[in-house]
């Protein structure tokens, strides 16, 4: 009797607490975010690697376009409560990077969020160096000044995924990419770099080390049919644009799992 009474305590306890947040079932979690609880840090990479691509003033649009949609939850995109706007990199090695808070961009138009952009991102300005370690560094500074921890997260890296900081053999070695600082800061950390080539994205989501944080990346020839004229539907307001929301649900925001790489 007594051992019977035991196990039914123990069941009323976890029944009322419900599962821990670092073990609850991904499709969960995305479910039980309070609509503008998430944190999103958007990173654009103004290096000269990726501006003298076609696909930087892509990546512009597309950003205004994505930030506005999920600032006002249109197409059902989450709502972040905390949002933080800066480059990828600099002019020397680990060089600290303003971040522009949600108000820069809360209050604006689709049109005056790319204006925005290109001010903070003049097309004349090119850093040296694509750190994407010290850009990782200091979005967990972020996290824990701003007590965010235990956040959903999502950031979003605009950029072609190759980093210009040196190596010691002057080669591309993605095993050097540091995601450490952004472990274990929430009980969902999420890395999405956008407009990589298939090799790159490949080297981002197989080689680069990590425990919980997950990682997604798009490739570029993709990220550039968002505005295809039978997914950006012409004369249609941006409120009703159904297909793009689902495009950017089914190819950007994708729920991703986690995946242990060492």
């Amino acid at each position: 009797m007594k051992l019977s009474q035991k196990l039914l305590r123990l069941w009323l306890v976890l029944l009322l607490c419900g599962p821990s947040p670092a073990i609850a079932d991904d499709d969960d979690d995305d479910k039980d975010t309070p609509k503008g609880n998430m944190v999103m840090f958007v990173g654009m990479d103004i290096s000269g690697s990726f501006k003298s691509r076609k696909y930087f003033d892509d990546s512009i649009k597309f950003a205004a376009h994505y930030l506005y949609a999920h600032l006002h939850g249109i197409g059902d995109l989450k709502v972040p409560g905390s949002l933080f706007v800066g480059p990828i990199g600099g002019a020397t090695v680990d060089e600290a990077k303003t971040f522009f808070p949600i108000q820069t961009f809360q209050y604006k138009k689709i049109d005056e969020i790319e204006k925005e952009l290109r001010k903070i991102f003049p097309a004349k300005v090119t850093n040296k160096f694509t750190d994407f370690n010290a850009y990782f560094d200091q979005v967990a500074t972020f996290i824990k000044n701003r007590k965010l921890m235990m956040k959903p997260t999502e950031v979003i890296l605009f950029s072609d995924g190759i980093p210009d900081a040196p190596t010691p053999k002057g080669k591309t070695n993605y095993k050097m990419l540091d995601l450490k600082p952004l472990e274990n800061l929430t009980r969902k950390m999420t890395v999405r770099v956008l407009y990589t080539s298939a090799v790159t994205g490949d080297a981002w989501q197989n080689e680069v080390p990590r425990k919980r944080v997950r990682v997604w990346t798009q490739d570029d020839k993709v990220m550039a049919q968002w505005q295809a004229p039978d997914i950006f539907l012409k004369g249609t307001p941006f409120e009703k644009q159904e297909r793009l929301f689902k495009w950017i649900k089914d190819n950007v925001d994708f729920p991703v799992r986690e995946k242990r790489v060492n």
